[in-house]
């Protein structure tokens, strides 16, 4: 049995509601907002032109995003994971949190290399889903990465990129412990 909601949810659908109106509204607020904050398009006058330049500008790249079904279905399908690579980095947090003393978190003063760490992993994972949403002929640029990898393993294509790796960070490690500041060099 479908519930009231359950049928909203599905008029909302068709409507068009996913497909249009949410992503035009996301595309003309993120840009909207970086023209505003970035002031590319000129300082703000005393008629108040740069702000209807930038909602004009953000308008327009929000009518042609939502023109482009593989560009509104990139973001219907990168989005929602998205939004769980948030839980999950607040979920970590949180218990993180529970073993600390009472007090404000902040992981950035507290371990500048975890909070590295961490961002390096955000960024990592918003890579992976928007080159997972990205499609080419069916196919998404994270499984034509995958299978190349695949192929070059087998040839002899990843032995010296690992061999080249490995030296340059042989070396990288000799020279900085030999460089370090406070010792007395010839």
């Amino acid at each position: 049995m479908v519930s009231t909601l359950q049928q909203s949810i599905e008029f909302l659908k068709d409507f068009g509601m996913f497909d249009v109106v949410l992503p035009f509204l996301l595309v003309f607020a993120i840009v909207f907002a970086v023209l505003e904050k970035t002031m590319i398009l000129g300082k703000e006058g005393n008629s108040g032109t740069k702000k209807n330049l930038n909602a004009i500008v953000a308008l327009v790249m929000a009518l042609i995003t939502v023109a482009t079904n593989q560009v509104v279905s990139v973001i219907n399908e990168a989005l929602p994971n998205i939004v769980l690579l948030g839980v999950v980095s607040i979920s970590f947090l949180l218990l993180v949190g529970m073993f600390l003393k009472t007090g404000e978190f902040d992981l950035a003063e507290k371990s500048k290399k975890w909070f590295m760490f961490v961002l390096f992993l955000m960024f990592l994972g918003t890579v992976f889903i928007f080159a997972s949403a990205i499609g080419i002929d069916g196919v998404s640029i994270l499984d034509r990465f995958f299978s190349w990898i695949g192929g070059a393993i087998g040839t002899s294509v990843i032995a010296p990129m690992v061999f080249l790796l490995i030296v340059v960070g042989t070396i990288y490690l000799v020279v900085r412990d030999s460089a370090s500041p406070g010792e007395g060099g010839s």
